[in-house]
């Protein structure tokens, strides 16, 4: 079941929980504490299972027209039960709902090295609609060319 979480430190402290337990994904410990401190004052939809947040999605948003996702994560020991195609399907109703019509997402481009759990990321962004828009080489740092996906939600 999805469902919003409300209270900033909730939020901080799951976001923390959940991207430090996929270090491939979020290899900065700097990186994990800003983004727990930023999301504290985002829309943030967790996917609960008998009391336990399996995974979450923090909303950001660019009016007038799009939702971005900062982040996503599921916890490892839920990966490939389809809850992050439930949180990116709560994630386009809330943007929708908040009258956007894009919802876009950054990630790792590829780095011409093998990086498996990249690429399931790319591929689950492709299966899931989104269009690769753009490249920014240098937006976050040398060696970590971001890909800035977008999903036209009609």
């Amino acid at each position: 079941m999805i469902s919003e979480i409300t209270c900033p430190d909730e939020k901080s402290a799951l976001c923390s929980e959940i991207m430090s337990g996929l270090p491939e994904w979020f290899e900065e410990s700097d990186g994990i504490s800003a983004c727990s401190k930023i999301i504290a004052d985002m829309p943030v939809l967790a996917d609960v299972d008998q009391g336990n947040c399996t995974g979450f999605v923090a909303l950001k948003y660019h009016p007038p027209a799009a939702a971005e996702i900062l982040v996503i994560a599921t916890r490892r020991e839920f990966h490939g039960r389809g809850i992050g195609r439930s949180l990116l399907q709560a994630a386009e109703a809330h943007a929708r709902q908040s009258g956007c019509s894009l919802l876009t997402v950054k990630t790792l481009a590829p780095r011409g090295r093998h990086e498996p759990h990249l690429d399931s990321t790319r591929a689950f962004y492709d299966r899931n609609g989104f269009l690769k828009a753009e490249i920014f080489p240098t937006l976050w740092a040398e060696g970590h060319p971001c890909l800035f996906l977008v999903k036209p939600l009609h």
